[in-house]
C-alpha cells in the first residue's frame, strides 16, 4: 500500500491510512476516483469483470489515464477489505446492492452513498444497518464528468452526517474541505426539497429541449446558448438517472406539477380573450347540417346569443386542439348517445387536451339513409358514416340492408355531414350512401331513402360544450 506524504493530507486525517472501495464505475463512478485517487489507495468493484481482449485494453488505457495503483475486482469480498465503501450505483439500484451486499459488512466500515437523491438512501441504510455499527455517511456531489472537466474547485457538496461518529464525520466534512469543494451540510429532507427545485427541474426541462428537438441558430443569444448548454450537460446523463431523479425525489412530482400549472398559466395569458372581437366563436365537431350543429344552436338560442361564428371542425379533435390554440372560443362534440354509449372519438380527443365544462347539451336524434341524386339503391354497396350512427341503427340495418357495407370515413371523413357534402360535389363515387339528419338532404341535394332508421324510438345525444 502506498504511504500518504505530507504532500497529501497529515497523517492524523488520513485515518491510518484507510482504503476505500468504489462500487460502480459508470460516469460517476470514475468522476469520483478523479476527485479521491490522489489520497487513498482504491479498489473498484465491477459486478462483471472485463471479458475480452478490447475491453482489458481499454482497461489498461484507463489505468494509464489514472496513473494510480488501483485493484479492479468482481468479487465482493475483495471489495470489502477496504475500510471505506462509496456506492456510485444508479439510485434504482441502490437497495438491491444493500441488500446484496450486507453480509459483506464490518462494524469498523465506513458507508458512504453519492446519490442524487437523500431520504431514499437514508431510508434504506435504516433498513439494512440496523443492528450494525456500521457508519454511514449521506453525500450529494452536485456535478458530474462534465462540470468537473477543469476540476473541483467550488463545486457544490452536500453532505450529512448521518450514521458517523464525530471523529468520522469531521475527518470527510474536513477532506471535502481540503479538496475545494463547497461543502453543503443539511438534512436529507431538506436536500431532497431543494434539489426537485434545482437539478430535479433543470433535468426535466434540458430533456424537455431534447424532445422540443432546439437547435443552434446563427442568430442564438447568450440565453438560447444557456439553453443549449443545459440540454447537452442533461442529455449527456443516462434517461435512467433522469426517471431516477423524478421518481426517488419525494418532491420532484410536485415541481413537475408546479412547472405544468405555471406552463398553462403563462400560455394562456398569450391567448386573446376572443378569438374574434365581434363575436363568439364556437367550434363544432360536425359539418353543416349535423347533429352538432342543431345541438349548439339550440343553446344559443336558448341563451339568447347573437353575435357568433360557427366553425366546422368536423372531429372532436379538432375542436379541442382550435380550442387549446386560441382559434376558437368555445367548443362542442358529441360524448354520450342513449343507445350507442360513448362517443370513443371524443374520449379520445379528451385524454389529450385541458378544457372547462360550460353545459351539457342534449338533442333527440333521428337518422336517414340519403344517396346522390343519380344514383338507385341498386347502385349504393356502402354505407359510410359516422361509428355512431352505425352502432345507434346496427340493429335495424342489418335487417333492412344487411347486404351493405358498413363503414366510417378516415380523418374528417368520420364526419357524416362531411361525408354527405363530398357525395354531393363528387368527390365520393355514387355507390356510397350516408346516414344522418334529414337536413343534409336539404343541404346537399341527396335523396332520402328512408327515414327513422335508429334502432331505439328515444335516442339522444348527449354533447358538451365546452371552454378554455
Amino acid at each position: 500500500m502506498k504511504k500518504f506524504t505530507k504532500h497529501h493530507l497529515p497523517l492524523k486525517e488520513t485515518m491510518n491510512k484507510k482504503t476505500v472501495t468504489i462500487i460502480g464505475f459508470g460516469r460517476f463512478g470514475k468522476t469520483l476516483l478523479k476527485l479521491i485517487q490522489d489520497d487513498f489507495d482504491v479498489t473498484i468493484y465491477r459486478r462483471h469483470p472485463a471479458s475480452s481482449a478490447g475491453s482489458q485494453i481499454k482497461k489498461e488505457k484507463m489505468l494509464n489515464q489514472v496513473q494510480h495503483d488501483k485493484t479492479f475486482t468482481s468479487d465482493l469480498q475483495v471489495a470489502y477489505q477496504s475500510d471505506i465503501i462509496f456506492y456510485a450505483v444508479p439510485i434504482q439500484a441502490f437497495e438491491s446492492v444493500i441488500s446484496e451486499h450486507k453480509k459483506y459488512l464490518r462494524d469498523d466500515h465506513t458507508l458512504i452513498d453519492v446519490l442524487s437523491v437523500k431520504t431514499f438512501p437514508e431510508k434504506i441504510f435504516r433498513k439494512y444497518l440496523k443492528n450494525l455499527k456500521t457508519q454511514a455517511l449521506l453525500t450529494h456531489p452536485l456535478f458530474g464528468p462534465d462540470s468537473s472537466k477543469s476540476g473541483f474547485e467550488n463545486l457544490p457538496f452536500v453532505i450529512n452526517k448521518f450514521l458517523t461518529n464525530d471523529e468520522t464525520y469531521s475527518f470527510w466534512k474536513q477532506y471535502f474541505k481540503k479538496k475545494k469543494l463547497h461543502v453543503v451540510e443539511m438534512t436529507p429532507d431538506e436536500h431532497d426539497r431543494l434539489a426537485a427545485n434545482s437539478q430535479g427541474v433543470t433535468h426535466f426541462i434540458g430533456r424537455m429541449l431534447e424532445e422540443f428537438k432546439l437547435e443552434e441558430t446563427p442568430i442564438d443569444t447568450i440565453g438560447a446558448k444557456k439553453l443549449q448548454e443545459v440540454k447537452e450537460q442533461t442529455d449527456n446523463d443516462t434517461w435512467e438517472l433522469f426517471m431516477n431523479l423524478q421518481h426517488y425525489n419525494p418532491y420532484t412530482k410536485k415541481m413537475r406539477i408546479a412547472l405544468g400549472v405555471a406552463y398553462d398559466k403563462l400560455y394562456n395569458k398569450l391567448i386573446p380573450k376572443q378569438a374574434n372581437n365581434d363575436n363568439l366563436v364556437i367550434g363544432i365537431q360536425g359539418g353543416k347540417g349535423s347533429f352538432n350543429e342543431e345541438a349548439i344552436m339550440s343553446y344559443l338560442k336558448k341563451n339568447n346569443i347573437s353575435n357568433y361564428t360557427i366553425a366546422y371542425l368536423h372531429t372532436s379533435k379538432n375542436v379541442l386542439r382550435a380550442l387549446s390554440e386560441g382559434d376558437v372560443d368555445q367548443g362542442l362534440f358529441a360524448m354520450h348517445n342513449s343507445v350507442g354509449g360513448i362517443v370513443m372519438e371524443s374520449v379520445e380527443a379528451m385524454a389529450k387536451y385541458k378544457f372547462a365544462i360550460i353545459e351539457e347539451v342534449t338533442v333527440k336524434i333521428s337518422h336517414a339513409l340519403m344517396i346522390r341524386k343519380d344514383a338507385k339503391l341498386s347502385d349504393i354497396t356502402t354505407i359510410m358514416t359516422h361509428p355512431q350512427v352505425l352502432a345507434q341503427c346496427h340493429e335495424t340495418l342489418q335487417r333492412k340492408y344487411p347486404n351493405l357495407e358498413k363503414t366510417s370515413g378516415k380523418g374528417e371523413l368520420i364526419d357524416h355531414a362531411l361525408v354527405a357534402k363530398q357525395l354531393n360535389e363528387g368527390k365520393l363515387p355514387k355507390n356510397v350512401a350516408t346516414m344522418g339528419s334529414k337536413i343534409l338532404a336539404e343541404l346537399y341535394n341527396l335523396t332520402i331513402v328512408e327515414e327513422n332508421l335508429q334502432d331505439a324510438k328515444k335516442n339522444d345525444t348527449s354533447f358538451l360544450l365546452v371552454g378554455r
